[in-house]
């Protein structure tokens, strides 16, 4: 719930201090308390119960549901102005900004060590050991599910809009407005373990921004532009109590960096303060839709769900579209604050989303168009089933003078559609034709830039690709392979730096090529092997890491109880595990030409617990330019 005054929303916290105390003297026996003058114009107080009250970050707080029973029965004590209505209006934007009138973009983060050991399911998830609801693959394959299998819950967010011909206080949007996007084809659009460190026990609302705004970084959302329909859900593992939550009444909360104090040298970042609200069980939603083990992670998508619906309404609050009605118990409140923990088989209840890969329990939204809690709307627009397919041209290279051009290639599910092309952080000089796609122009600058291609269709429909284009000064080389002794045939470690008997010619673990490899563990007890170089990548080069494994174990399953993490510089590539264990060598393969321009540390590092033994076998590694 919000105030009429502050810009975040989130789940609503349990008041304990003594305006607080004053209001439930009011319900219990004082019935004039906190009442105006008959007649009077007013607005109304904040409801000194709501979560987001003396917390102006909390945008969209969802409260648990003994908070959000008490926030009603203190607004019934209350008199209200003749507009008390649900219906939101828009509020003019903060920083240009209000809605997410674009196709959502969401990536999740997962802060801190303490979600454990990462895996990976067979869907492609990412799975943590901590977890042991599930939550992290749920969550996952629900933002992949949205504006899949023609879901219309995604609809109802699709009527609000922003831009120009929005005035302020607007109840509905005229024709030729921007409206909220249709997550065609998904809105996940990137996953990621942060365990550079510990998440902090009690996180903060300026920790929980700061992290949202490396996490931009991480993703090379670097610019305004990467950033405009992009929201970031900073998760934090069981256990953890991010902003006080489980004393404070309420679930989780959503806002912009710039309401909690936070530089951004990205443009401004929206992000969601997402617990592990499996941690409070039927408070936060838990069975809430679905009985058993089934609904063991209805709150997480539910409250989930809800921040979502509020970014994408109102992306940096209160600019987009809240309640201005005076009314004492909806002022202040967004989309889903007002339909939250209405129970399913009511009229807006909450209820299973279909979408194309399974149902997820998630709450209705208020729609102003039907003057109702709506769990499911037709897409305003656009159409759903249209599917835009951007074909990615792979990493590009240039050098600084020399002009360049690249056709961007791009289909469209539904005949005679128009594509209307884009593009974000292009090489300086370099610039795309909107209508044909064609990218053209000379190198100025040289660099490495994450650029991002989108096509859009007349519908709400669009695509998108990403990939790397990297520009060199003149006379720059880029081509060769950096690293020394990428075979170990030398039959000794040096350049590189490897733990005692790490470089190894026994035939019981063969090589990959020749006779000698890298041999990393395997020991059967607790035990840990590194294998480093350092390389200094050309600035403006394009640089492939590449290496052969093989993993061999004595365990079983796929629990991941020994592993191998790949870093290059401070960036983890990848971690392998026995659950990746095969019967000969595969080939792994990373793009690390962001990196040009630094000296990195390619490193290895072998962890294997005390139980059964795990081999992490290494060959013919190579840091590839051009």
């Amino acid at each position: 719930m919000l105030s009429n005054h502050t810009r975040r929303r989130g789940l609503a916290r349990l008041a304990v201090s003594a305006l607080a105390l004053a209001a439930a003297a009011a319900v219990a026996g004082s019935p004039t308390a906190g009442a105006s003058p008959a007649g009077s114009a007013h607005r109304t107080a904040p409801n000194p119960y709501s979560p987001q009250t003396g917390h102006s970050y909390r945008h969209g707080v969802v409260p648990t549901k003994a908070t959000n029973a008490r926030m009603k029965q203190w607004a019934q004590t209350q008199s209200t102005a003749a507009t008390g209505t649900q219906t939101l209006s828009y509020g003019g934007a903060v920083d240009g900004i209000g809605v997410t009138s674009g196709k959502p973009k969401v990536y999740l983060v997962f802060w801190g060590t303490q979600w454990g050991s990462q895996g990976t399911d067979s869907n492609g998830n990412l799975t943590f050991s901590s977890d042991a609801a599930g939550g992290a693959g749920r969550l996952q394959q629900m933002f992949k599910g949205l504006g899949t299998g023609g879901e219309q819950w995604s609809g109802v967010m699709t009527q609000y809009c922003d831009g120009p011909g929005v005035a302020s206080g607007a109840t509905s949007c005229g024709s030729g407005t921007a409206h909220v996007g249709y997550p065609t084809g998904g809105a996940l659009a990137g996953v990621w373990y942060d365990n550079s460190a510990a998440e902090p026990a009690a996180a903060t609302g300026t920790q929980l921004g700061t992290e949202a705004v490396k996490a931009a970084s991480h993703f090379g959302n670097t610019t305004s532009a990467s950033n405009r329909y992009a929201q970031y859900v900073v998760l934090s593992a069981t256990g953890l109590n991010p902003d006080n939550y489980k004393t404070g009444g309420f679930c989780a909360w959503h806002d912009w960096n710039g309401d909690v104090s936070v530089t951004s040298g990205v443009g401004d970042v929206a992000f969601t303060n997402m617990p592990y609200v499996m941690d409070q069980g039927s408070s936060c939603g838990q069975n809430f839709v679905n009985s058993g083990s089934a609904g063991t992670t209805d709150g997480y998508t539910m409250v989930e769900g809800h921040e979502y619906a509020e970014t994408v309404t109102d992306q940096n609050p209160a600019g987009g579209w809240t309640n201005h009605t005076g009314n004492a118990t909806y002022n202040g409140q967004e989309n889903a604050d007002e339909c939250a923990w209405i129970a399913p088989g009511s009229a807006g209840g909450a209820g299973n989303v279909a979408m194309g890969n399974g149902s997820y329990a998630e709450q209705a939204t208020w729609s102003n168009d039907t003057n109702r809690c709506d769990i499911s709307h037709p897409t305003v627009g656009g159409t759903t089933s249209n599917t835009v397919t951007v074909t990615n041209p792979g990493n590009q290279s240039g050098t600084v003078g020399t002009a360049k051009s690249l056709q961007i290639q791009a289909s469209d599910s539904a005949s005679g559609q128009t594509l209307t092309y884009s593009a974000t952080s292009l090489p300086t000089g370099l610039s795309i034709n909107s209508s044909t796609g064609l990218i053209s122009g000379t190198p100025s600058a040289a660099g490495t830039y994450s650029v991002t291609v989108s096509a859009k269709d007349t519908t709400i429909a669009s695509g998108s690709a990403t990939f790397t284009w990297t520009i060199g000064t003149s006379g720059t080389s880029c081509s060769g392979q950096l690293l020394g002794n990428p075979g170990f045939e030398t039959g000794s470690a040096a350049p590189w730096a490897a733990s005692t008997g790490v470089v190894d010619s026994s035939t019981s673990e063969p090589a990959h090529s020749g006779s000698w490899k890298a041999w990393l563990d395997g020991y059967g007890s607790a035990h840990t092997d590194t294998l480093t170089q350092s390389v200094t990548i050309p600035a403006g080069c394009k640089a492939t890491l590449s290496f052969y494994v093989h993993i061999d174990t004595a365990e079983s399953g796929s629990t991941a109880y020994d592993t191998l993490t790949v870093k290059a510089g401070s960036t983890t590539l990848t971690t392998l595990s026995n659950a990746n264990a095969a019967s000969g060598y595969v080939l792994k393969s990373f793009d690390v030409s962001s990196l040009a321009g630094q000296t990195v540390t390619v490193g290895f590092t072998g962890a294997e617990d005390s139980s059964l033994q795990t081999s992490f076998v290494i060959d013919d590694a190579a840091v590839t330019l051009g």
